[in-house]
C-alpha cells in the first residue's frame, strides 16, 4: 500500500533518492529549488547546472539507469504487500519531529504501522555486550514508559537496543508502541538473531529505515541511523554504554538537536558505565527510575500519571551480569536484623559468598541462608559468576 497520490510521483522520489551522487543534502536543495521529484527530472541541463556539476546535471536529465530502474520496480512490489509504506517529506504521515530537525531523511521506507511515528517518542540506547542486569533495567524502563502512553524507539541492535524493544511490547495493549530503526535495507533484517523480535515490533509498532531495498549492514550508515532515533525522540535515555560508543553519537546528535538527553548510573567498575557517567558530568540527567523521565517531559505522553501506578524502580548500580530491576512493592517481606546487617554491609556491589562470611565474621551455613531468603525475595540477585549483588 503507497500512500502517495500517484505511481509516477512516487517513482520521482525513489529515483531521487537512489542517483549515484545526488545524497541527501543535494535533494533536499533540489526539491527547495524545483519544487516536487517530478519537476527536477523534468528540468533543463541548463537550469540543473546552475545548482550541480555538468556530469550530474546530465545524469538527472537523462532517464534512469536500468539498475536503478529495476530497484524502483522491486520497491513497488515490496510496497504492493501488505504493511509496506514509503513516507517522503511531503506526506501527512512524515514525523514532524524528524522534519524539523537540521537533516531530515527524503522518505522513510516503514514496515508495520506507520501511525505510531506520530506518537511522543522516547528513545533508549546502550551498549550491545550489556549485562543482565542493564538489559533488565532497558525492559523496565521501557516497559512503564510505553504503559504511560510513550512510543519507544531504539535500533534493533544486540543488547539494551533488543531489551528496550522487548519491554514497550509488554506494556498493556493500547498504551505505548516501540519503533525499531534500521541501519539497513528494510527488507534485510540485521542482526538476524533478532528477526522474531522485529516481526512482534512489526505488528504492534513500525520497522523504520531510509536505506534503499537490499541495503546490507555497512559501519558508517549506523551513525545515521542514529540521528533518525535521535531525531524522532523528545528524550533519549542511555543505559549501559561504554566510554567510546555509538550510544554517545545517538546522544551527541539528541543534544544538539534540543531533546533531553538522560543516562543510568552505575558501578564504578564497570566499563559499560563510564559512558552514562561522562554524559552525566556533561549535563545529562542522572535517573534512577523511569518516573524521573516522565516527571521530567511531563505534560507529553497521552496517559496521565497518577500517584498510584505501581511503577518500577530500576537501580543500575552493578558491574555484574545479575538482573537490576524491582519494585517498590514487597510482597509482604520485611528483613529481619540480621539480614538488614548483610543488606548493610553488602551496598549495591557484588560480593563473594567467602567475602560476606569473612567481613560477617558468621559461619557460611548462616550467610548461605540469609542470602537464600533475600534472593527468594527479590533483594539481591545470583550472577553468574557466583557472586551475589544487592537491587534493593
Amino acid at each position: 500500500m503507497s500512500l502517495m497520490r500517484s505511481q509516477e510521483e512516487l517513482q520521482a522520489w525513489l529515483r531521487l533518492t537512489l542517483e549515484p551522487g545526488v545524497g541527501p543534502v543535494t535533494a533536499r536543495q533540489l526539491l527547495a529549488v524545483f519544487g516536487l521529484p517530478e519537476q527536477v527530472f523534468a528540468a533543463s541541463v541548463g537550469q540543473l547546472m546552475k545548482y550541480l556539476p555538468q556530469k550530474l546535471a546530465l545524469q538527472l536529465a537523462a532517464e534512469p539507469e536500468p539498475d536503478i530502474q529495476g530497484l524502483i520496480q522491486k520497491t513497488f512490489e515490496w510496497l504492493a504487500r501488505p504493511g509496506h509504506y514509503i513516507l517522503t517529506l511531503a506526506d501527512p504521515l512524515y514525523p514532524k519531529a524528524l522534519f524539523d530537525t537540521h537533516d531530515p531523511p527524503v522518505l522513510l521506507y516503514v514496515d508495520g504501522r506507520p501511525e505510531v511515528l506520530a506518537m511522543p517518542t522516547i528513545a533508549m540506547v546502550g551498549a550491545r555486550n550489556a549485562t543482565m542486569g542493564g538489559c533488565d533495567n532497558a525492559r523496565a524502563f521501557a516497559k512503564y514508559l510505553a504503559g504511560q502512553g510513550w512510543c519507544v524507539v531504539s535500533g534493533l541492535a544486540h543488547g539494551i537496543d533488543a531489551a528496550a524493544h522487548e519491554g514497550a511490547l509488554q506494556a498493556p495493549a493500547g498504551s505505548g508502541s516501540t519503533i525499531a530503526v534500521m541501519g539497513t535495507g528494510i527488507n534485510r533484517l540485521y542482526p538476524a538473531a533478532n528477526k522474531n523480535l522485529a516481526l512482534r515490533i512489526r505488528e504492534q509498532g513500525a520497522l523504520v529505515s531510509e536505506l534503499p531495498l537490499d541495503t546490507p549492514a555497512v559501519v558508517h550508515q549506523f551513525p545515521r541511523r542514529n540521528r533518525i532515533v535521535a531525531g524522532l525522540s523528545k528524550g533519549v535515555l542511555v543505559v549501559e554504554a561504554a566510554k567510546q560508543s555509538g550510544s554517545l553519537i545517538t546522544a551527541r546528535l539528541a543534544g544538539e538537536m534540543g531533546r533531553e538527553v538522560f543516562a543510568i548510573p552505575g558501578s564504578i567498575h564497570s566499563p559499560l558505565s563510564r559512558g552514562c557517567h561522562a554524559l552525566i558530568r556533561q549535563g545529562a540527567k542522572l535517573v534512577e527510575t523511569a518516573m524521573d523521565i516522565q516527571e521530567e517531559l511531563a505534560g507529553i505522553p497521552a496517559n496521565k500519571l497518577t500517584a498510584d501506578t505501581g511503577i518500577e524502580r530500576v537501580v543500575g548500580k552493578g558491574r555484574g551480569k545479575g538482573t537490576g530491576t524491582i519494585t517498590d512493592q514487597t510482597d509482604g517481606f520485611v528483613p529481619d536484623p540480621e539480614q538488614c546487617r548483610l543488606l548493610e554491609r553488602m551496598g549495591f556491589e557484588p560480593l563473594s559468598l567467602d567475602e560476606l562470611v569473612s567481613d560477617l565474621r558468621i559461619g557460611v551455613s548462616e550467610v548461605s541462608s540469609q542470602l537464600l531468603a533475600l534472593e527468594l525475595a527479590a533483594y539481591i540477585v545470583r550472577l553468574n559468576d557466583g557472586r551475589y549483588q544487592r537491587v534493593r
